[in-house]
């Protein structure tokens, strides 16, 4: 049993060794303050601002929201009791399933106790129920995307990230009889780019090939009901699936699917994800269905956050700290080593009191380390100018290059 346990020291120390390591901050979040919270170390509690969170609309701590939450768990209580298919479902979760139905244009909606939960799902029940299929991945899917094609069983081709004539390579070289499925993001959150929605839905369907796109990270952004970027392309009726979420844009947490009624029974019927796990919280449901129906009708909080996100691009580019995109409302910002990519956040921290989380290898490759840095609406132009100088400062005292 030592023998055992001390394989996995030593592959922790290996982490911590190649700056792998993951550290999390003790943060008392606070709902008037945000983005300030408090932070809790062994040196004493202090107010730190917050720049890493993907509360974008700043929704989790909106006063419709948390109304909509207090009077659900006051009118019901906290859960559930079961999975859907025992005691789990309730008016809540029928109400909101119609209206993502609605926002989506699709026959049927389901809910998920998460975003990864959904597509791990979805895709596992897609690829195992449709005989032969052959699923297109964008080779930057996130990993629940990537969790849901390998236990799928189904034949995979991985297309580079974003390369639309290597997919329309992949998809020529395929049986043009064997069922076929494009599964790709919106928002691909770790580089901050757009992927081309509509160059892809083009070819997907010159090839007869069925669609599955995560908007998980433009839900409540872009669009004009807030549905996400392909709405916003135009493309919202072409999708064949919709993959999304309440825990970014919607303020809340868990997910959700969109589509023709016969994946969303299948889904329903045979994905044990859903089956045996428990449903999420009426009160829960009932802040997403309102954050939801907040953001189809009134564009405030969004209109707020993209003028954060172009007041903090123009900041850095001013100042040749280089980011890897400038698409969209996520701005990472290339650091290209470990552990100095876990220095600047230190210095950030320790001397401005601002968090921003260090994004290492595994989950972004070797050598392209950063800091995923995301303004919010409630994130003020000062705010915006404040963290951009702090950061030259500590770009100059890391001594790492600029204007790349």
């Amino acid at each position: 049993m030592q023998q055992a346990l001390s394989h996995l020291a030593q592959d922790v120390a290996s982490a911590k060794e190649q700056g792998r390591y993951r550290t999390y901050l003790n943060l008392e979040r606070r709902a008037e303050t945000a983005p300030r919270a408090v932070l809790h170390a062994a040196d004493g509690p202090r107010e730190i601002t917050v720049w890493c969170s993907n509360d974008y609309l700043s929704l989790s701590h909106h006063p419709t929201v948390a109304d909509a939450v207090a009077d659900a768990v006051r009118g019901v209580g906290l859960g559930t009791g079961g999975a859907r298919s025992i005691s789990g479902t309730s008016t809540f979760h029928e109400d909101l399933e119609a209206e993502l139905a609605s926002l989506y244009r699709k026959e049927r909606a389901l809910l998920f106790s998460t975003g990864f939960a959904a597509n791990d799902a979805t895709l596992s029940v897609l690829g195992r129920r449709i005989p032969g299929l052959v699923i297109f991945s964008d080779e930057l899917n996130h990993a629940s995307i990537i969790q849901g094609i390998r236990n799928s069983g189904a034949q995979k081709r991985i297309f580079r990230h974003n390369d639309t004539g290597h997919l329309r390579k992949l998809l020529e070289e395929t049986d043009p009889d064997a069922p076929k499925l494009v599964a790709f993001e919106s928002l691909y959150s770790m580089e901050g780019d757009f992927s081309p929605v509509r160059e892809i839905v083009d070819i997907a369907e010159e090839s007869g090939a069925l669609t599955y796109l995560d908007e998980i990270h433009s839900v409540g952004i872009y669009g004009e009901e807030g549905s996400g970027y392909a709405e916003q392309q135009g493309v919202r009726d072409r999708i064949t699936v919709f993959q999304g979420g309440f825990g970014k844009g919607l303020g809340g947490a868990g997910g959700y699917i969109a589509g023709p009624a016969s994946v969303i029974d299948s889904v329903r019927t045979f994905a044990a994800p859903f089956v045996f796990s428990t449903s999420a919280p009426a009160p829960l449901v009932a802040g997403a269905l309102s954050a939801l129906r907040l953001v189809r009708h009134d564009s405030t909080q969004r209109d707020l956050l993209r003028a954060r996100a172009a007041e903090l691009k123009e900041g850095l580019a001013a100042r040749g700290i280089p980011v890897i995109s400038r698409d969209s409302h996520v701005v990472p910002v290339l650091v290209g080593d470990p552990h100095r990519n876990k220095q600047v956040s230190a210095l950030l921290l320790g001397d401005h009191g601002i968090y921003v989380q260090p994004v290492n290898a595994p989950t972004v490759p070797e050598g392209t380390e950063r800091l995923r840095v995301t303004p919010t609406s409630r994130h003020t132009a000062e705010d915006v100018q404040t963290f951009v100088e702090a950061l030259d400062a500590v770009w100059s005292a890391a001594g790492l290059p600029r204007g790349r």
